[in-house]
């Protein structure tokens, strides 16, 4: 075989196993299954793709934007006016008449504002975006909450649907006994019919989970940016008791530490103190000076002159007045943001601890004595010790326990994350 033929063929086979490289993951991915999110990828979606949050920090850049409005300077004024032109007398439209009999002004007029107003104007306006962008993280915690919220939904739709599958497929296993012990005569129909009818409790049971996870889901999607995750994705991550350390001062501590609610509160008596030096500033009368050419009758004059308005009746006292009972109402405002802070740590702290209680008697042994129940029942049963009366009771007790479990647990964590967003921080250690 000649040089170049081998070397095409050699070209060839590397091609192709390059390819067969770079497909290799792409196909892995693809089999792989929905795309699963963690509580810290969900949240960190939420802050980059929520359309209600970038439509909030807009307001940033609409406060700067007003920011270079209120620094700039006053443009001046140019006028100017030609009088006595002979539109209609063809005779008098000549250079004589146009030099000596008619009349000419060109002026410049410019408004020099007093009071530092442009200073202070500038000042409100940047105490205002710092207020916008408090605000905005404050709605930044109120979508962290809630998207954590949401998510600690989905891990309590899963475990119950995980709980109702595996439910569902032991009860049909004991439909199935009962079955070949009715056919063997060792039970009656009326008691094969009770058990078969308790059936589809159990598979009622599925289809409430199954819409419940659907839904929890859809609305996590939401909340996440509908367009940033697809539609087959799924949650992962553990759903389970995690212990809280610390008390309720430290907490209150970090609270107002943190909290951008506050911070924006706080930050407001600064804008409304700026607000009211504005209008301090506008009371202070501005000068307008002017200079003025003039061209009359062949004769070239100049005009300066200056202009101010008496301050006799409006010294902005009303504007004035009001601002600082602005500065009042920011002020209790503040006070008011402030206690509100204590008492969303104080309740949340309350609801957590009353919650930890509630998940530590289950898991203390009441989860373990349902199941032993349960077993017993069970077995029992399946050799006639027991009637099916007392069998289905504790299928039911089960059944009931699991689920109350499962749910209290999903209290504990809301209320985790309740306090979380009271705290205004995610690590509370």
């Amino acid at each position: 075989m000649r040089p170049n033929a081998e070397n095409a063929i050699a070209r060839h086979v590397s091609a192709l196993l390059m390819a067969v490289l770079f497909s290799a993951p792409l196909l892995a991915q693809t089999g792989s299954g929905p795309v699963r999110v963690t509580l810290d990828e969900a949240l960190q979606m939420a802050l980059q793709h929520n359309h209600n949050l970038l439509a909030s920090r807009t307001t940033i850049q609409q406060s700067e934007a007003a920011e270079t409005t209120a620094n700039l300077r006053p443009n001046p004024s140019l006028f100017a006016t030609w009088a006595y032109l002979p539109l209609f007398s063809p005779s008098n439209q000549n250079k004589d008449y146009l030099q000596n009999s008619t009349e000419g002004d060109l002026g410049l007029s410019y408004l020099i504002e007093r009071g530092k107003k442009r200073q202070h104007r500038l000042q409100a306006a940047k105490d205002i975006t710092a207020q916008t962008r408090s605000l905005v993280s404050d709605n930044e915690r109120t979508l962290v909450f809630g998207v954590a919220s949401q998510f600690v939904g989905v891990q309590l739709a899963e475990s119950t649907l995980s709980v109702a599958q595996d439910n569902l497929k032991s009860f049909q296993q004991t439909v199935e006994l009962g079955e070949r012990r009715y056919k063997s005569g060792a039970i009656s129909e009326d008691d094969f019919l009770k058990i078969k009818l308790q059936l589809l409790q159990f598979e009622t049971d599925l289809q409430e989970a199954e819409l419940a996870r659907a839904q929890a889901l859809s609305d996590l999607r939401q909340l996440l940016g509908y367009e940033s995750v697809a539609s087959d994705y799924d949650v992962a991550g553990p759903f389970d008791y995690e212990s809280v350390k610390g008390n309720l001062e430290d907490f209150q501590l970090k609270g107002l530490q943190n909290r951008p609610d506050l911070r924006a509160a706080q930050q407001g008596i600064a804008a409304a103190r700026s607000a009211y030096e504005v209008q301090r500033s506008i009371s202070k009368q501005d000068v307008t000076v002017s200079g003025n050419y003039s061209h009359v009758s062949g004769i070239n004059t100049a005009t300066f002159g200056a202009s101010i308005p008496l301050s006799i009746f409006d010294r902005n006292q009303g504007e004035i007045a009001r601002s600082q009972y602005a500065i009042t109402q920011a002020e209790e405002q503040a006070k008011a943001t402030n206690g509100q802070v204590l008492t969303d740590i104080r309740d949340a702290y309350e609801n957590l601890r009353q919650s930890e209680k509630v998940v530590q008697l289950y898991r203390s042994g009441y989860l373990e004595v349902a199941t032993k129940d349960r077993d017993i029942a069970e077995y029992a049963y399946k050799r006639g010790a027991v009637s099916l009366l007392d069998f289905l009771d504790a299928e039911r007790s089960y059944r009931a326990t699991q689920v109350s479990y499962l749910q209290a647990l999903a209290s504990y964590l809301l209320a985790l994350e309740q306090l979380r967003e009271a705290v205004g921080v995610r690590s509370l250690s």
